[in-house]
């Protein structure tokens, strides 16, 4: 239900179109009736949607399903204890002004947040985060791979996708903590 205001616009063009064709079925043609009922169909539907109506009945009706004491059937755990109907339009409109509030901030900061100018830099950016977590350096994820240090990037492809199929936990000789280790040396060795 995102968007009520544009679907209820909708829904008024499409009404409106549906009463213009029932004039037309009117004065020209009976068979303009037809298509006068199809977008009066729509311009409903879209209405039922956009008011809420819709989504209303359709979280009463999973509830009901959902009770203890319901008789009837279906399948699926039903909504679960935790479980809270979406929000209405006020606290929609409430968590966009926090939003707003945020952005506020940032262009009081300095405007929108920059980002690298090409692949070197995102490169150089990656590298670097990775550095600040505390992954292998390069000579150990060379190690970790069994490469010399230096290999080109279909090496470095192509030694990981060997030591994953050794490693993984769902293999038969797989051990997790080693699998991820493998991942973070690859990681690595593709971020410089």
């Amino acid at each position: 239900m995102y968007g009520p205001r544009l679907v209820s616009a909708l829904a008024a063009v499409f009404a409106a179109t549906a009463v213009l064709f029932a004039i037309f079925g009117l004065t020209a043609n009976v068979g303009f009736f037809a298509v006068a009922a199809l977008f009066g169909a729509v311009a409903y539907f879209m209405w039922y949607h956009a008011s809420g109506r819709f989504a209303q009945r359709l979280y009463r009706s999973v509830e009901q399903r959902a009770e203890p004491g319901s008789q009837r059937g279906g399948f699926g755990a039903g909504p679960r204890e935790d479980w809270e109907p979406p929000r209405d339009e006020g606290s929609r409109r409430r968590a966009r002004a926090a939003a707003g509030g945020q952005r506020a901030r940032r262009e009081q900061r300095g405007g929108r947040r920059r980002r690298g100018r090409g692949p070197g830099q995102q490169r150089r950016q990656r590298a670097a985060a990775a550095a600040q977590r505390g992954g292998p350096t390069a000579a150990e994820a060379y190690d970790t791979l069994d490469l010399e240090p230096g290999a080109d990037d279909d090496a470095v492809k192509a030694a990981y996708r060997e030591k994953v199929k050794e490693v993984h936990p769902d293999a038969a000789s797989g051990d997790e903590e080693r699998f991820k280790e493998v991942n973070a040396a690859y990681e690595r060795l593709t971020d410089d």
